[in-house]
């Protein structure tokens, strides 16, 4: 597999709008940024506005910078790619924002409307209440899997710096046929996660191996916003669930969900946020089995041409 390139840090220009006590800003990306067939992306993100007739003159603005490097489509926001923030939330509920969720004034999305952004995906936090709840099917599933050489242990915090490095080999596997995917650098996918270290509770971060080798995990933490607003931390984030593509890998995804709320489950959490997920992905499948949608999300886009 060859090697991905690395992702420039910052964008490639930064724009600002301030009028009649409104202001706006941007950051535009065009050099390394996602793919999408038959498309030149331009990404806006690093988006903030105060007012209306800022953020559509920002908006309106980064469309003709865009266009003006051969771009076809503007998407956003985005802070260059998937790897980093992204989405606005469109539909907040009542719920409050848990653990690393971005968050965003509830006007802004209808500023990217306003400004003729339209929705180019969208995405879904669920939450399941009961802890107990069993998908019926994963029973049947990890008795094929255990008979095929596979086992799921806990995440050894004490080599964490190498159980991500293995976390990093199943994600640039899993994630290729992701939507927008952008490939990622080991070193900048360990800068992201070795800050959590102090954050992690091993029991919830599930490694699924076969010989040694990586198949599969679940990495989920807790939600340490409830903290943060003075409650007692009874809810856990599935941050993530991935396995490597192919037959070998067919159904591992439940049985590690089904795991980690066990696991939770015993060390007396008692509601689980699937955070953040595509609404064509396998993981928003797999959580229907479990749980009520809390929250979504879009990515907008402009055409171009």
């Amino acid at each position: 597999m060859t090697a991905p390139a690395a992702l420039s840090a910052g964008p490639d220009r930064i724009l600002e709008h301030r009028h009649a006590g409104q202001s706006a800003e941007a950051g535009l990306w065009w050099r390394e940024v996602p793919t999408l067939p038959g498309e030149k992306l331009g990404v806006i993100g690093s988006f903030s506005a105060s007012g209306p007739a800022a953020a559509a003159a920002v908006l309106d603005q980064a469309a003709r910078e865009l266009a003006g490097q051969g771009c076809t489509l503007a998407v956003g926001p985005m802070d260059g790619n998937t790897w980093r923030r992204y989405r606005l939330v469109t539909e907040p509920g009542t719920d409050p924002a848990f653990f690393l969720e971005p968050t965003n004034p509830p006007e802004w999305p209808q500023w990217w409307q306003a400004a003729g952004y339209a929705t180019l995906a969208t995405y879904t936090s669920t939450v399941a209440d009961d802890l107990r709840r069993q998908d019926p099917r994963v029973a049947a599933v990890a008795e094929r899997l255990r008979a095929g050489g596979l086992a799921i242990r806990p995440l050894s915090l004490a080599v964490f710096r190498d159980e991500l490095t293995r976390i990093y080999d199943v994600s640039i596997e899993s994630f290729q046929e992701n939507y927008l995917y952008t490939p990622l650098p080991a070193e900048a996918f360990l800068g992201q996660y070795l800050p959590l270290q102090s954050r992690v509770v091993p029991e919830l971060v599930l490694l699924a191996e076969k010989e040694s080798r990586p198949m599969g995990y679940v990495f989920a933490v807790p939600d340490f916003a409830q903290a943060a607003r003075g409650e007692t931390v009874d809810t856990f984030i599935v941050k993530t669930l991935a396995v490597r593509p192919g037959r070998a890998c067919a159904g591992l995804g439940a049985w590690l969900l089904a795991e980690v709320h066990q696991a939770a489950r015993a060390l007396g959490f008692r509601r689980a946020i699937h955070a953040l997920m595509h609404e064509s992905n396998r993981s928003r499948a797999l959580s229907a089995h479990y749980a009520r949608t809390i929250r979504r999300y879009a990515l907008f886009s402009k055409s171009l041409r």
